[in-house]
């Protein structure tokens, strides 16, 4: 009996997939539990399996396609087996019409001299687009009917729409703009449009927190010893707590300060980037917040993190510092959340203290806010009461 393979749904908030790659082809036969095809979420990549055994009859959803949960992606069941009845239903459902995951459509499309001649397009204009390697396919006119004019193609050299290089650079290798880099990227540009960015850059002297991890971690066993992200992120947590400014999201008309805390932490992975999040960062102890940490980096590495681990954050941090390379950055915040903050590295410099001149391990801090939610004034309070509690670590815990 033919079997329908449906989006599923990977988590609370999903509401639409899109189709990566297909890992098997039509004609190809499948075993129950085995993986028939890669989607994505704006959290994450997962691959689904198939519920059945038997021969993939029809792929329905193309690949670059979105969907929304519960459609038809492809049949699978045995050779010959009629099958017309779940397309139509699914048909019926509205279930077989994927859309393109971004603007312009697949970035496999192909556009034949038939279908380019069908353009509207005067013949100045298609002359200037073809001397200057234009793909006037991509241009919108704003002729009679919709007509391309030369104005039209003179603005998109201006802007840079429609280019076709040509390049006879050798490639050293070929990656696919696809999956998880496409989901990251398409968020990251989204997210850089959308909001309106400001940076605060400051170093911070976390002597104090060195100091207070060597003497939590002594003789502790190494698999349980206190991170430093740890303590920043209780820290963090902490000052979300007396100041709520920047735990805080844009919603609609409305700004709202979330009463839970929920703090998420970039992980580099191969070929991408995932956060996962620490649920009530300030509720926990410091012990705890450790593990929690240490397990879903370990998951999140292993690619073992399902959509809800990377849901409800509030706030997010990204730590550069172990590459010994970055002072301060500019990360991109995490939508919808209104901040972040970027970890840079940690140099022994030169500091006043007591008006002294003494030799102290300073680390940057990068904090990047909505300028349409929190002001530059406030969110310099939230930073520099975060700058107190790391230079006095015995503060965060009171």
């Amino acid at each position: 009996m033919a079997t329908p393979i449906t989006m599923p749904k990977l988590g609370l908030s999903m509401k639409t997939g899109k189709v990566n790659k297909w890992l098997k082809s039509e004609g190809d036969r499948v075993k129950k539990g085995e993986f028939i095809v890669e989607i994505s979420t704006e959290k994450i990549t997962n691959k689904v399996a198939s519920k059945v055994e038997g021969v993939l009859l029809k792929i329905v959803a193309p690949k670059n396609s979105v969907l929304p949960v519960g459609a038809l992606l492809c049949v699978i069941g045995e050779p010959n087996e009629n099958i017309d009845s779940i397309i139509a239903n699914a048909a019926a459902l509205g279930s077989t019409a994927p859309r393109a995951a971004a603007a312009g459509g697949s970035s496999n499309s192909v556009k034949t001299p038939e279908a380019m001649e069908r353009i509207k397009i005067s013949p100045a204009a298609r002359k200037l687009a073809e001397e200057n390697g234009i793909d006037y396919s991509q241009i919108t006119g704003t002729g009679p009917e919709g007509r391309i004019t030369k104005e039209d193609v003179e603005k998109a050299i201006e802007e840079g729409v429609g280019l076709e290089y040509a390049d006879d650079r050798q490639t050293l290798e070929v990656i696919p703009y696809e999956g998880m880099r496409r989901v990251i990227g398409e968020n990251m540009a989204r997210s850089s449009s959308s909001n309106a960015m400001v940076a605060h850059h400051v170093r911070v002297d976390i002597s104090g927190i060195f100091s207070m991890r060597a003497a939590i971690n002594a003789g502790v066993p190494e698999k349980e010893k206190i991170s430093m992200t740890a303590i920043i992120t209780k820290a963090v947590a902490r000052a979300h707590e007396v100041n709520p400014c920047l735990n805080a999201s844009l919603v609609g008309d409305e700004i709202r300060v979330w009463k839970d805390i929920n703090i998420g932490m970039a992980v580099a992975i191969p070929g991408g980037l995932v956060v996962p999040v620490i649920r009530d960062a300030h509720l926990k102890r410091l012990k705890e917040v450790n593990k929690e940490i240490a397990d879903l980096a370990k998951r999140a590495r292993r690619n073992k993190l399902g959509p809800d681990d990377m849901s409800g954050g509030t706030f997010t941090i990204t730590n550069l510092g172990s590459y010994g390379s970055v002072d301060f950055f500019t990360p991109i915040i995490n939508p919808p959340e209104t901040a972040i903050l970027g970890l840079g590295r940690t140099v022994e410099q030169p500091a006043v203290v007591d008006g002294q001149i003494v030799v102290r391990p300073m680390m940057g801090l990068s904090l990047v806010f909505d300028h349409r939610v929190v002001d530059g004034a406030p969110a310099a309070e939230w930073l520099a009461l975060l700058i107190r509690m790391i230079e006095n670590p015995t503060t965060i815990f009171i």
